[in-house]
């Protein structure tokens, strides 16, 4: 885990032998898929949004699902907290699809499709 100047630390945060820390960035992408009546789901998945909004980590909404980029033990606390925030709503079942994209030095959305927003 890491190479000769990393030492492993908590998660996937690396420290060199200076001491310097780093903290590699994921990207971890969201489909909540709540068991609601159909009237109830684009409402629940808005709240589940607007919560992703409001934890500060830059995301990005698409049709289908929400990619999330940071640091893999926050981007994790939020998915669970959508869960329990749709059960909060009135879900008696969430059904979530969670994909991860992690390299230990970094991946970030931009790097993917930065070049088709030019």
């Amino acid at each position: 885990m890491g190479g000769p100047l990393l030492r492993a630390g908590r998660g996937n945060k690396y420290s060199n032998v200076l001491g310097v820390s780093k903290t590699a960035s994921v990207n971890v992408s969201l489909q909540v898929l709540p068991v609601v009546p159909e009237e109830r789901i684009y409402p629940v998945v808005d709240r589940v949004i607007s919560m992703i909004a409001q934890s500060g980590v830059k995301y990005e909404v698409g049709p289908m699902e929400t990619t999330m980029e940071g640091e893999l033990d926050r981007l994790l606390e939020i998915v669970k907290r959508a869960q329990e925030l749709c059960a909060e709503q009135g879900a008696s079942r969430v059904v979530s699809i969670v994909k991860i994209d992690y390299k230990k030095e970094g991946v970030t959305m931009d790097e993917k499709v930065g070049k088709y927003r030019e």
